[in-house]
């Protein structure tokens, strides 16, 4: 049971929910007159983290094709 709860497929979803959790928070901050420029920098620094981990993963999850 615990394995399941650390498998990749697992932690592909985990970071898919973050990023979509995140990609709204930044839709509605961006239109704001007066964002906190900071805090909206640091939200798409975590936004491309999570993409490029979301991707790593998808990764190691495709069957390799033989060569």
């Amino acid at each position: 049971m615990k394995s399941s709860l650390h498998s990749p497929h697992r932690q592909l979803i985990e970071l898919r929910m973050e990023h979509a959790d995140l990609d709204a928070l930044i839709d509605r901050c961006a239109p704001d007159a007066a964002p906190d420029e900071l805090t909206l920098r640091r939200l798409k620094k975590r936004r491309l983290v999570l993409r490029d981990a979301m991707d790593r993963l998808e990764r190691e999850l495709q069957p390799q094709e033989p060569a």
